[in-house]
């Protein structure tokens, strides 16, 4: 059962991702779902998004206020299909894709405001964009932060066709992740080239005087 008390805290923080991510014309239905959940709904709900463990919310701090989910990613209690990473951020694969290779660049500490978000996390983000036009082939690549969980994100979005935030997502089977993910952190070997014959000059060859 989730902690007493928590419910409401929890409600709230999945609301804040709805208002930042979900499209205009969805978001009053899913904020309506998640309003009228009892404790033991929102249980499940949180179980089936992988949001919990054990039947546990995981918490942090002295207050036992509830982790923010990108941060549990950051620590590694969340398991995620990580395909690079700096100092500052990590980049990973969203599992509810919007197109192939739509990827998250998190900040590694918890930043709420776009002002504070540190220089590398575009760096990073800049340094995913060329993997994916190199490896995937998009027409385009796009950049749209967004502020979920009171966490500062980007979300890197190839684009096919006409996709942006607000298209339909789907769910990412797990192998479909584990195959891109490998595709993208391979490292491309350069051919090894030979080295070309030198050519004999006639006038520097020099042959010993023939003995009688």
């Amino acid at each position: 059962m989730l902690p007493e008390g928590q419910s409401e805290q929890i409600k709230k923080q999945l609301i804040e991702q709805i208002s930042s991510t979900f499209p205009e014309d969805k978001k009053e239905s899913a904020i309506s779902q998640i309003e009228v959940m009892d404790d033991s709904q929102l249980e499940e709900f949180l179980k089936q998004n992988n949001l919990i463990k054990d039947g546990k919310v995981e918490e942090t701090g002295a207050g036992g206020e509830q982790k923010c989910i990108f941060c549990s990613i950051v620590s590694g209690e969340i398991s995620t299909y990580k395909i690079e990473e700096n100092s500052k951020a990590i980049a990973v694969l969203d599992i509810n894709p919007i197109s192939k290779g739509h990827c998250l660049i998190i900040p590694k500490e918890h930043i709420t405001s776009r002002d504070a978000v540190p220089k590398e996390v575009a760096e990073l983000a800049e340094k995913v964009i060329k993997k994916i036009k190199s490896k995937l082939k998009p027409k385009d690549v796009q950049i749209h932060p967004a502020n979920v969980f009171g966490h500062e994100v980007l979300n890197v979005l190839p684009i096919y066709g006409d996709e942006n935030l607000n298209s339909p997502r789907n769910q990412a089977k797990p192998e479909e992740l584990l195959e891109l993910q490998g595709i993208l952190t391979k490292i491309e070997e350069k051919p090894i080239e030979k080295a070309k014959p030198e050519k004999l000059n006639p006038k520097k060859l020099w042959l010993p005087k023939r003995l009688p």
